[in-house]
């Protein structure tokens, strides 16, 4: 999904200088068995970032749901990448996978009201080939 490269060429900010995003990246099999791993990794994540306990439980609602949606679209022995942007009080996830034709996203599904509620942004992106879904959540306790 992504090119390491730029990482080595000294364009992406490097991790643990403060105020500065740092990325991380996971890859899956597109199988519910491993959501229990994003969960997880989402939530350590977010921990690191000093967010509440109720944001963290907000968080791994929100990707359990956001990831039941790429799932359902998955094609068969298809990849979940998952990318993490990490800021200073705000923790962005893209969740992705192959899919050759996914179906338009239906904005008004309880999983979708779910994880627009519980982000303070999120998108979808179905397009020939490729699924995802974005969301970006904010400490409650910025500003």
């Amino acid at each position: 999904m992504s090119d390491t490269s730029s990482l080595a060429s000294g364009d992406a900010p490097a991790p643990g200088v403060p105020g500065d995003p740092a990325e991380v990246e996971l890859r899956l099999p597109a199988d519910g068995a491993y959501v229990s791993v994003v969960r997880t990794l989402t939530a350590g994540l977010a921990a690191r970032l000093d967010f509440t306990m109720d944001d963290i439980e907000d968080l791994r609602i929100a990707v359990s749901e956001a990831s039941a949606m790429v799932l359902d679209e998955a094609d068969a022995g298809a990849q979940l990448d998952c990318r993490y942007l990490l800021a200073p009080g705000e923790l962005t996830l893209t969740i992705s996978t192959a899919a050759q034709d996914p179906v338009a996203p239906d904005y008004e599904s309880f999983g979708w009201q779910v994880l627009a509620t519980l982000a303070s942004e999120a998108a979808i992106d179905a397009v020939p080939g490729s699924y995802s879904v974005r969301l970006t959540v904010r400490s409650s306790l910025e500003p």
